[in-house]
């Protein structure tokens, strides 16, 4: 699915309608950013667009200005500077037709998902240890227990009819948050935000995700645009993304902006050079 069909930048005149304000400014971010870049003016479309490049080459530029000029939701908001909305607001874009959402989501989005995981996880252990203290305490040992304090007198009969494993799953609340690595976590955020009939702006999502598991995402991608309606425009290093079925690429490190081959990518070219060189390691 195509809602967003075209996104047109600023050509250099219009730059240059703001040249006596900006140079009030220290920084001129975000104008002149693409400047050096031929066909860049008007960005076309597919169902999944890739952005890729060495870093600095203006991804993460790119995907902030195409997410707030479609006003998409955020988790995370970012101080981008004074002119950022003057340069936003001269850009114009074509959508096919309106998607339910349209969401971006950072990899500073999932660190922050990992480390709240990581904290419920941390609370869970504790209360475990808690549970398994009282359990012990109460076994074996016999205390008053008021007639009206029916929680308690509950926990109290388990402690003596069931086992510790048993009569801590059952006090606690959730035991099942930290079954996954953090991997598996990634994966399973992805799967959680991602839904049908929306356009997803995602920079870099193969952070924090093994090769296998990368391209479980891959797939996971591919179903949610062929089965569910759904539009990614991503940024990423990722030689297992960079090959999604029927992307449009565009390296930024070109000084043309046209869509690239797969096969082409230095980097994808790297990682080939290096494998067909180690090519016997692997019969």
């Amino acid at each position: 699915m195509v809602y967003l069909e075209s996104i047109r930048l600023l050509e250099n005149d219009e730059e240059g309608l703001a040249m006596d304000e900006r140079k009030i400014y220290n920084s001129y971010y975000p104008f002149g950013i693409f400047s050096h870049m031929k066909n860049i003016k008007n960005i076309k479309f597919g169902s999944i667009t890739l952005f890729c490049g060495s870093n600095g080459c203006g991804k993460s530029t790119l995907l902030n200005l195409i997410s707030s000029k479609l006003n998409s939701v955020k988790k995370t908001n970012y101080d981008k500077g004074t002119l950022f909305k003057n340069y936003m607001d001269v850009m114009r874009y074509e959508m096919n037709k309106i998607p339910e959402e349209i969401v971006t989501i950072t990899s500073d989005d999932i660190f922050d998902y990992l480390l709240d995981l990581r904290s419920i996880n941390s609370h869970v252990n504790r209360r475990k240890d808690e549970l398994a203290r009282y359990y012990l305490d109460n076994k074996y040992n016999s205390k008053d227990i008021s007639i009206f304090d029916y929680d308690e007198i509950r926990k109290n009969y388990e402690t003596k009819t069931a086992t510790m494993s048993k009569f801590i799953r059952g006090n606690l609340m959730n035991n099942t948050i930290s079954l996954q690595s953090n991997g598996e976590s990634s994966l399973m955020f992805w799967e959680k935000e991602i839904k049908e009939n929306g356009i997803y702006i995602l920079d870099e999502p193969e952070n924090s995700l093994s090769a296998e598991n990368t391209l479980k995402l891959k797939t996971f991608i591919e179903e949610s645009v062929r089965f569910f309606n759904c539009q990614f425009i991503i940024s990423t290093h990722s030689p297992f993304l960079l090959n999604l079925n029927e992307a449009v690429i565009y390296d930024l490190d070109k000084k043309d902006f046209v869509p690239v081959k797969y096969e082409d990518i230095p980097s994808v070219r790297t990682y080939y050079e290096f494998f067909k060189s180690n090519e016997g390691k692997f019969t």
